[in-house]
C-alpha cells in the first residue's frame, strides 16, 4: 500500500476534488483491473488509440473504484447519482502521470540500478541483448527489456511489446532492484516514447543506433519518426551519456538538444569509439576497436556497428577496455537475428528479423559480401498485414536487386488478405526481375520450396519473423518458427 498523497508528489501539476487521506494497493489504466475486490486501485484514464479510457470511468466507479486520475472530469460519469467518496485527480496528461505514478508506486527502481536505453530502428534487439550477456559474463547482476524476451537475471519473462506499459516496466525494474540487479539494458521503442510509457524513468545512458523508413503507419511522416526518436534524448539528465552513431546522417541530430555528455561511434569517420573491419565472413568477423585487433562471432558491417555501440556503452559505464574486449569476442547472435543454419551439402540458411527496407538490404549485402557471387542467393520475404504499407515495394524491389532468386511469402497478415500484401509487393517488382520471383503465399511452402530450390553452397535468407514463434492471422497466432521449418527441411 502507498498513500495516495505520497504519489501525488511526483506528478507535478494536477487539480484534486475529494480526500486524498487515501490507500493505493495498485494502479491501473484496464478498468476491468478495477472491482469490488481491489478497491483501493488508482484508476488512470488515458486517451488511447483505439479507445479513449474516459469512457469506462463510469463501469470503474461501478466496481467500486474511487479514485480516478483523468484530463477531464466527466459530470455524471453516467450514473443517476454520482457517489460522494470519489476522489478525482485532474491532471494535463494521462499518460505522463501513469509513468509518473508507477514510478513513485514502484519506489523509483529506475533510480536505483543504471538503466540504459537504446533507440533506432535496427540494431536495438542485438545491442541489448548482447550488452545484458557481456555483463552477466563480467559478474554483474543484470536485467533486460526486448523485443525477444525480459529477463531478470536467470529468470526469462514473456514479452508482448518491444517497451513494456508503465506499470509493467516499473513492476519489472523494481523485481530487479529486489534481486540484485546493478544494471538493465533495454530497448526503446518509438510507440513508446510517443505514449509516454517510459516518463519517470531515469536512464544512465542512452544509444542511437540508426533510423530508416519504418513504422509510418503510426507516424505518418518520417520527420515526426525522427522526432519521436529524438524525444528520448532531449529527455535524457545531465549525468547521463547520450552515444549515438555519427555514420547515421541523423546521428548528431539525435543528441543536438541533448543535455546528457554526448560520445560518437563510427566506422567511417573520427569518433570516440572508432572501428575498422578487416575481415568479413559467415564465421565472424575481424574489427580493430580504437587501435585494438578482435575477432568476433558476429558477421557484417551491421553488426560491426552493434559492436561498437556495445563496446562504447561499456566502457562509458566504467568498465575497462582489456576486461571488455575478450569478454565481447565470445558473443553469439541474439535469437533471430543473422541466425545461421547450415545443411550437409555445404550450405547455409539464415534467419533473420529483418523486417524494415534497410535492414533487408544490410543483411543481403551482408550475404553478398561475403559469398562474392559464388554461390546463389536465394531469399524468403514477405510484409507483415496492418503495417506500413509503403515499404511493401521497397522491400521486395531490394530482394529482387541482392538476391538470385526470391520468393514472395505471407508474414503475419493480421486482418488483411496475404494476397493484397503480395500484390503490394509485386508492384516494386520490374519486368526483367519477374522471371527471378516466385509468389508463394503460405510460409510453409514457400520455406519448403526455397530449400529445394539451394544447390552446393547456396544461401538461402528467411526474413522478417526472425525469433517469433507465430503467425498471426486474424487475431488468432498459429506456431510457427523459420527456424524450425528450416531445420525440418535440412533434415537437422
Amino acid at each position: 500500500m502507498k498513500d495516495l498523497s505520497f504519489l501525488l508528489q511526483n506528478i507535478g501539476k494536477y487539480e484534486i476534488t475529494g480526500s486524498i487521506d487515501r490507500q493505493v494497493e495498485a494502479i491501473a489504466f484496464d478498468s476491468r483491473k478495477v472491482n469490488a475486490d481491489h478497491p483501493n486501485t488508482l484508476f488512470v484514464a488515458q486517451r488511447g488509440t483505439q479507445v479513449d479510457g474516459h469512457s469506462f470511468i463510469g463501469k470503474v466507479i461501478e466496481q467500486g473504484g474511487r479514485m480516478i486520475v483523468c484530463e477531464e472530469i466527466p459530470e455524471t460519469c453516467g450514473c443517476t447519482t454520482l457517489p460522494q467518496d470519489i476522489t478525482f485527480i485532474k491532471v494535463p496528461n494521462s499518460d505522463i502521470a501513469l509513468g509518473l505514478l508507477a514510478s513513485a508506486f514502484y519506489d523509483f527502481p529506475s533510480q536505483k540500478l543504471h538503466l540504459v536505453g537504446i533507440t533506432g530502428t535496427n540494431g536495438k534487439t542485438t545491442t541489448v541483448t548482447l550488452l545484458y550477456r557481456l555483463f552477466r559474463q563480467m559478474g554483474y547482476p543484470t536485467g533486460l527489456i526486448s523485443t525477444i524476451e525480459n529477463r531478470i537475471e536467470d529468470t526469462v519473462i514473456p514479452t508482448n511489446h518491444t517497451t513494456p506499459d508503465a506499470i509493467e516496466l516499473n513492476a519489472l525494474l523494481h523485481q530487479m532492484v529486489e534481486t540484485g540487479c546493478q544494471y538493465c539494458f533495454m530497448e526503446v521503442s518509438s510507440h513508446a516514447i510517443c505514449q509516454h510509457r517510459i516518463a519517470g524513468l531515469h536512464f544512465s545512458g542512452g544509444i542511437f543506433s540508426n533510423i530508416t523508413h519504418d513504422h509510418l503507419d503510426y507516424h505518418k511522416t518520417f520527420a515526426e519518426y525522427i522526432k519521436a526518436k529524438k524525444k528520448f534524448f532531449d529527455e535524457l539528465p545531465e549525468t547521463a551519456f547520450a552515444l549515438t552513431n555519427i555514420d547515421d546522417k541523423n546521428g548528431l541530430v539525435m543528441t543536438q538538444n541533448s543535455k546528457a555528455k554526448v560520445h560518437t561511434y563510427s566506422l567511417l569517420k573520427a569518433a570516440d569509439f572508432k572501428g575498422v573491419v578487416s575481415d568479413n565472413d559467415f564465421t565472424g568477423l575481424q574489427m580493430t576497436i580504437n587501435g585494438q585487433e578482435v575477432y568476433f562471432k558476429l558477421c557484417g558491417r551491421f553488426n560491426a556497428y552493434n559492436l561498437l555501440a556495445i563496446y562504447g556503452a561499456a566502457i562509458l559505464l566504467g568498465m575497462k577496455s582489456e576486461e571488455v574486449l575478450p569478454q565481447m569476442s565470445g558473443l553469439g547472435s541474439a535469437a533471430g537475428r543473422f541466425q545461421l543454419i547450415r545443411n550437409n551439402e555445404g550450405g547455409s540458411a539464415i534467419v533473420d528479423y529483418a523486417h524494415t527496407p534497410d535492414a533487408l538490404k544490410n543483411v543481403l549485402s551482408t550475404i553478398n559480401d561475403i559469398t562474392q557471387h559464388s554461390a546463389n542467393i536465394i531469399t524468403v520475404v514477405g510484409c507483415g498485414g496492418d503495417r506500413d504499407k509503403l515499404k511493401r515495394p521497397e522491400m521486395a524491389a531490394i530482394a529482387c536487386e541482392l538476391s538470385d532468386k526470391v520468393i514472395l511469402t505471407s508474414d503475419n497478415p493480421r486482418t488483411e488478405k496475404p494476397e493484397d500484401i503480395l500484390n503490394d509487393m509485386l508492384t516494386g517488382v520490374t519486368a526483367d526481375q519477374k522471371r527471378k520471383v516466385l509468389v508463394i503465399e503460405n510460409r510453409h511452402e514457400a520455406i519448403k520450396t526455397a530449400c529445394m530450390l539451394m544447390q552446393g553452397k547456396d544461401v538461402l535468407l528467411v526474413a522478417g519473423k526472425g525469433h517469433e514463434n507465430y503467425q498471426e492471422i486474424n487475431h488468432v497466432k498459429h506456431h510457427f518458427d523459420d527456424t524450425e521449418e528450416i531445420k525440418a527441411n535440412f533434415n537437422l
